[in-house]
């Protein structure tokens, strides 16, 4: 048992022949009785009261305290008291390098898992607080399923790093009754090619070629708006993918690509000779930005697409009054209604040109892991989960092979003479 427990209510005392007697303190009778303490790793004392007639609980905790040491799984009582929203203020300036990634992790819990754990110490949180928070979750309808579940994959990982910083004994969302909010996976309907032609005639000539390399190349939006004269390879064939524009704070910065996986996709002839005539009447324009963040070193790149003033095309000012337009020519989305404004549109966004890409390969025969590397997923795996439905049908395939092995002993057996 590591340390010792003091009794508050006696005291001893040696008489003045050297004998010793307990005699009561002026505590007697008041308050807890017992005072556990030890020292901690660090050298300094840490104690717990226990009531009169809990000796034996105060021992007991004590032992408790040194078999953890011993196992290297003491937690500090007074460290692991820290709250949920102080620890993750702690972990959000520490856990990633990418500054946009940090601002929307941070959104996320500070808008929705702050208001329900944010307060409560770490060590006091069990797998009940986790079922309390995925049901606020799943209640709140303004929370889509992939949103609460990034929400409570943050919630996760700062309980994980408080775990490995020795303030947690056990991340409670591990339990086997604790489980991830519900998603409603949709399938995703690629659009025909007459829907890509439409809506890039509808677009300002500008902007055309934009919908040629999303569909064509299967590139993100910022990764269009990112793309520079430096990246094409027209003799080899080759488009590469090293850098996109993101918005931090209201100001764009260059940045690499999603999941800094800079990748080299095939550049077909029709979308070489799209990029050709675009940079004939669009010349590239050099653009100075910052890389990653907005105090970051400077870059500068030949920016292939710009705006009418040459400028960064802001992605929030070209959905509004460029591509929902677009999407309304092209008879995907309605009208804009009596004040210019257009219906929410997010299947029909850019990224449905990537959609459109990766159906294509499917349809062709490619590899999944072939359209994962092209699409820049970090794990095949994700491109199946997302595109698996695309892939050309085995049905009629399976039902031969069922026939052909069918078949065989029944001939057989018609055959066969008769005894």
């Amino acid at each position: 048992m590591a340390g010792h427990i003091q009794d508050r209510w006696f005291k001893t005392e040696t008489d003045p022949d050297g004998k010793t007697r307990r005699v009561k303190t002026d505590r007697h009778g008041k308050g807890m009785r017992y005072r556990a303490r030890y020292i901690g790793p660090d050298g300094s004392e840490t104690s717990k009261s226990f009531p009169d007639g809990q000796k034996r609980l105060a021992e007991k905790w004590l032992t408790n305290i040194a078999a953890d040491m011993s196992r290297g799984q003491y937690i500090d009582p007074r460290a692991a008291r820290i709250t949920f929203k102080s620890y993750a203020a702690k972990w959000l300036r520490d856990h990633t390098a990418d500054l946009s990634s940090r601002i929307v992790a941070e959104q996320r819990l500070r808008l929705h898992a702050f208001p329900v754990l944010g307060s409560r110490p770490l060590d006091s949180f069990r797998p009940e607080h986790i079922r309390e928070l995925v049901s606020v979750l799943e209640k709140d309808a303004a929370v889509s399923g992939a949103y609460a579940r990034n929400i409570y994959g943050d919630v996760r990982a700062v309980l994980s790093a408080a775990v490995d910083d020795g303030l947690l004994p056990r991340n409670p969302c591990t339990a086997k009754s604790v489980r991830p909010p519900a998603v409603e996976r949709r399938r995703i309907t690629p659009w025909l090619a007459t829907q890509v032609f439409a809506v890039r005639e509808a677009l300002p000539e500008r902007y055309r070629a934009m919908v040629d390399t999303g569909a064509g190349c299967g590139l993100r939006q910022g990764e269009i708006v990112g793309l520079a004269e430096d990246a094409i390879d027209f003799e080899g064939g080759i488009l590469r993918v090293v850098r996109q524009v993101k918005l931090i704070r209201g100001k764009a910065v260059f940045a690499p690509p999603k999941c800094s996986k800079e990748r080299d996709v095939p550049l077909p002839s029709s979308v070489a000779e799209a990029l050709r005539v675009h940079m004939d009447a669009h010349k590239p324009v050099e653009t100075t930005l910052p890389w990653r963040r907005p105090d970051g070193p400077k870059v500068t790149a030949r920016l292939l697409f710009t705006n009418s003033a040459n400028g960064v095309v802001w992605r929030s000012n070209f959905n509004i009054q460029e591509w929902k337009p677009a999407l309304s020519a092209a008879g995907l989305i309605p009208e804009a209604d009596t004040d210019g404004k257009y219906v929410s549109a997010r299947e029909h966004g850019m990224h449905a040109l990537r959609h459109f890409y990766a159906s294509l390969l499917l349809d062709a025969g490619e590899s999944i892991k072939a359209v994962s590397q092209y699409l820049g997923h970090t794990d095949p795996a994700l491109t199946l989960r997302v595109y698996a439905h695309l892939m050309p049908s085995s049905q009629e395939r399976t039902r031969k092979a069922v026939n052909n092995a069918f078949l065989v002993p029944k001939i057989t057996a018609r055959r066969r003479p008769r005894r």
